[in-house]
């Protein structure tokens, strides 16, 4: 059965379902608005009030008209609810509906609706309202209303929860609410009333010297820390236990017809985790497949909710499965059942299935010596008993679908957890199980769990440190708990010593010589129990691989093996959690295990994991030498040295395809050419930097270009070639003109053509003086730039290059138009038009319309201009040149500006500005937000007011 109607959601995300399916609200501060609507559900909230709860003191311009805006916007999204309208009253805003949609106020009705009730009754009551809750109230927003109002509701919950507690206690639910109470009483350890219903718990479980411990240990932390004594209703009840008064003896229990007792109720999970942080979109994953199978409204369905959770070693699924079964005690209210199946162990054999079918039997109360032997007879037995009942089944650290699919029950009452580090695939297929692969954790968790197992002072003490901690581990569960540990069982070190530690020893600070559980390395290599050897040696090969992530084609090229053989290893790896399948064909790994891989790898042979590098390096290098020819046909023939045997590029059909390929690649092939100076593979180091200068160029890699040049220029040293090193020399200049550091650009490329004259290298002198012409106009002086550009015309001409030549006429033209000699601009620039056209090379063209554009936009006729400046955008977003696409924009906004066309003008300069931002050309930047703000201020006051909506 579907949920039909609207829910509204604050008790966790705020969130909007209408008939089940989440409609988008917008962000952040539009849920703000929503949140503050829902809070005060049926009440009129004035505008007054809206902003403060809203944007407290950092009201926005036009406060009162954005505020209207924002509602008018939330009425569009309500639109497809209608049973709920957002109406304008008495100067504000009414969110009106139905209370019992707002889980806010279901869960107040709720908990009033429980008191003076019978016990059965009020339990279910109470149990219905902590079941609404599915995080921290208004989750992901941060006003200073909406903190205050948050610290009310949690208060309210844990009042109520502790309601819950003593209902469940009254009705002899002691067993049920135990763990919970510990989890309690571990997060406030000095709560009086929680520590009574633990003890009464722990009593009525049996366990009475537990309970008079927890009075004793709570006792003497109240005289330490407060000075003071339990009071009297909690010494009253210990003198009770005592005393083994006979009225705290649980009330005897249910009975079917015929006067037998009902057989026990299991509850087999362990403990809640104490320090479990995060996982909220995994947590509601969880939810939403109970609920899909499940409906909440009926407790009936047509299938066993099974939810597999995948994930490497130490990745916390254990974790997820318990806090979220612990957070949904009430939904199995006839119990857990809860084995660990050993899947991954180096000291425990897996556990069979009948061994579990034999624990999870007499867990419900069938004797050892009826458990039959025949393992299909006792599963047979096993889905009998659970028929019918709401039971949860948590089967843990599975290897195979063979060892989990006798443990499922046959009735769709039930629910089934499995964590494993495999994909479980035969789960999948035959029993529709729902796969979440578990993933690290993110910044903000990652703090959360850190500050959580050290205390939130110390975490607060040293920030930084707490930062640099996070991201070294990599968000990853079990490295955090282990670097916690760390800091925690040394108070007195600082935190920045332990992430020093860290930074230095990385996977060896996160080992441990005698509990294996403790340490990630030896939690990682269970994982390679099950991999063959070639296996074994593709994951080892992948973490020394350059490269955040890879494809197939490298990896082929990596191991030597046919495209079949490695995509086999890869199937296999990722299976195993150690690999992870990315969009677009991409293979990846956590930092910490492509660490742990790179140790095993150093059990290979010295030549075979040089030969793999060697491989995996031609590969990048001659796909990268592919897609700078399709990206410059004109430029330079410069062929690196034939790839080893066997060693095949990618193919690239086409230019679209080369940019696209460089442009995903990019991050790699960085690490590539590093890989070759560790190497010493000088001639790999100086091509990989000459075939991605043009890629950085159009895409404003500007740091980046520098960074590989000046690693080709130390190559270059090592060349006997002396154009190589007047090459590099004059690259690396034009790198660091690009980026304002000008004195070392005219030092190289003074160099550069110092070299070039005395090697009477026409080409060469030619380039650098070009380079120099760019240098000076980077610096501002136009007058050297044209001098530069005219001898760079004269060389070029004598080689014979027309390319070369068109590139040379429009710098003429373009410099004579920035001195104002517009005539002779126009002519040298509409020759070099003539020139590039014939010859195909759509660049230059962009180039020479985009310095007609200027000398049209110069000369007063601004339509013109705007035409130039179109079509050299067009062809520069063809080439995927986002360097130069933001400098078009930029010039362009000018002349829509003087054309009275605003709009135009600030949509031409807003995509300049988010260019130059993101290429770090924070100087452009800013000239370009100040350009943006005068042109608001000189068109703002000619703009009518928005009213808003209205009702």
């Amino acid at each position: 059965m579907d949920i039909v109607g609207t829910e509204m959601s604050v008790l966790g995300p705020v969130e909007l379902r209408v008939d089940g399916r989440v409609l988008e609200v917008g962000h952040a501060r539009q849920r703000c608005v929503l949140a503050v609507l829902l809070v005060e559900v049926n009440r009129v909230v004035t505008t007054e009030q809206l902003l403060d709860r809203v944007w407290a003191d950092r009201l926005p311009h036009k406060a009162r008209q954005v505020a209207s805006n924002y509602v008018s916007r939330l009425r569009r999204a309500l639109t497809s609810a209608g049973d709920v309208a957002v109406l304008r009253r008495g100067g504000g805003y009414v969110l009106e509906t139905d209370p019992e949609s707002v889980d806010l106020h279901r869960f107040h009705r709720l908990v009033e609706h429980a008191r003076g009730r019978e016990d059965p009754q009020a339990l279910a009551l109470l149990e219905e309202a902590a079941g609404l809750w599915r995080g921290e109230p208004f989750a992901g927003l941060d006003t200073p209303w909406l903190a205050a109002v948050r610290t009310s509701l949690e208060r309210e919950r844990v009042a109520a929860r502790l309601d819950r507690v003593d209902v469940a206690l009254r009705c002899g639910r002691h067993t049920e609410v135990l763990p919970e109470l510990l989890a309690l009483a571990d997060q406030d350890v000095l709560d009086e009333r929680v520590a009574a219903q633990l003890m009464l718990a722990l009593h009525r479980a049996g366990r009475t010297v537990d309970a008079l411990a927890h009075y004793r240990r709570l006792r003497a932390r109240l005289i330490e820390q407060l000075g003071t004594e339990p009071g009297a209703a909690l010494q009253n009840l210990h003198q009770r236990i005592l005393d083994t008064d006979p009225a705290l003896a649980p009330p005897p229990p249910p009975t079917i017809e015929g006067g037998t007792l009902e057989r026990p109720v299991p509850r087999q999970l362990p403990a809640p985790p104490r320090c479990f942080t995060g996982r909220g979109s995994e947590l509601a994953r969880l939810d939403q497949a109970l609920i899909a199978c499940r409906p909440a409204s009926t407790r009936s369905g047509t299938t066993v909710v099974v939810s597999a959770i995948g994930g490497a070693g130490g990745i916390g699924k254990t974790w997820l499965a318990l806090a979220w079964a612990h957070q949904h005690l009430e939904r199995f209210p006839d119990g857990q059942l809860f084995t660990d199946l050993r899947g991954f162990s180096l000291v425990d054999a897996p556990v069979t299935p009948d061994a579990a079918l034999f624990g999870f039997l007499t867990a419900l109360g069938v004797t050892a010596n009826r458990v039959p032997a025949d393992m299909d007879a006792a599963a047979a037995l096993y889905r009998s008993l659970v028929a019918g009942k709401r039971m949860l089944v948590v089967l843990d650290n599975a290897a195979t679908a063979d060892q989990v699919i006798p443990l499922l029950p046959g009735s769709p009452t039930c629910a089934v957890l499995v964590t494993g580090r495999t994909g479980l695939a035969s789960l999948i297929d035959r029993h529709g199980a729902r796969h979440l692969r578990l993933d690290v954790l993110d910044r903000t968790e990652a703090r959360a769990l850190l500050a959580a197992r050290l205390g939130a002072d110390r975490v607060t003490a040293e920030p930084d440190a707490v930062d640099e901690l996070a991201q070294l581990c990599g968000g990853y569960p079990l490295a955090l708990s282990i670097t916690a540990r760390h800091a925690a069982t040394r108070p007195s070190v600082p935190l920045a010593e332990i992430a020093a530690e860290l930074r230095e020893l990385g996977l060896e600070m996160l080992d441990h010589d005698t509990d294996p559980a403790a340490s990630l390395p030896t939690v990682l290599s269970w994982s390679l129990r099950h991999l063959t050897d070639e296996q074994r040696t593709v994951f080892g090969l992948l973490g020394i691989a350059p490269g955040p992530d890879t494809t197939l084609p490298a990896v082929a090229a990596l191991t030597g093996l046919p495209p079949a053989a490695a995509r086999k290893a890869l199937s296999a790896l990722e299976e195993a959690s150690m690999v992870e399948r990315r969009p677009h064909g991409r293979y990846a790994m956590h930092d910490l295990i492509r660490d742990y891989a790179a140790t095993t790898a150093h059990d290979l042979p010295d030549s075979a994991r040089e030969a793999a590098l060697l491989r995996v390096m031609d590969f990048y290098l001659h796909t990268a030498y592919l897609a700078d020819r399709l990206l410059e046909p004109h430029r330079e023939l410069l062929r690196p040295d034939p790839p080893m045997s066997g060693v095949h590029p990618h193919p690239l059909p086409d230019a679209a395809a080369a940019l696209a390929w460089l442009q995903v690649e990019h991050a790699t092939l960085l690490a590539t050419q590093r890989a070759a100076v560790a190497l010493g593979r000088h001639h790999v180091v100086w091509h990989l930097a000459w075939v991605l200068d043009a890629f950085h160029f159009r895409r404003g890699h500007l740091r980046d270009a520098l960074a590989s040049w000046r690693a080709a220029f130390d190559a270059a040293a090592h060349q006997s070639d002396p154009t190589v090193r007047i090459r590099a020399q004059r690259f690396l200049g034009s790198a660091c003109s690009r980026l304002g550091r000008h004195e070392e650009a005219l030092e190289h490329l003074g160099r550069a053509l110092d070299s070039a004259t005395h090697h009477r290298d026409d080409t060469e002198q030619a380039h650098t003086h070009r380079a120099l012409m760019a240098a000076w106009a980077l610096r501002g002086d136009d007058q050297q730039a044209l001098d530069h550009s005219l001898r760079a015309f004269d060389l070029y001409h004598a080689v014979g290059n027309p390319v070369w030549d068109a590139d040379a006429l429009n710098a003429v033209g373009w410099f004579a138009a920035r001195l104002g000699n517009f005539a002779t601009a126009r002519d040298h620039c509409h020759a070099a038009l003539v020139l590039h056209r014939r010859h195909h090379n759509p660049a230059g063209e962009a180039d020479t319309l985009d310095s007609l554009g200027f000398i049209a936009h110069r000369t007063g006729d601004h339509r013109a201009a705007v035409d130039h400046y179109h079509q050299a955008l067009t062809l520069l977003r063809s080439l995927g040149n986002t360097y130069q696409v933001a400098n078009t924009l930029d010039a362009m906004g000018h002349p829509h500006a003087a054309l009275g066309h605003p709009d135009q003008a600030r949509a031409a300069w807003r995509e300049a500005l988010a260019l130059y931002r993101e290429q770090d050309r924070a100087d452009d930047a800013a000239r370009i937000q100040q350009q943006l703000d005068n042109l608001a201020e000189s068109t703002e006051s000619n703009r009518p007011p928005d009213t808003g909506a209205t009702a």
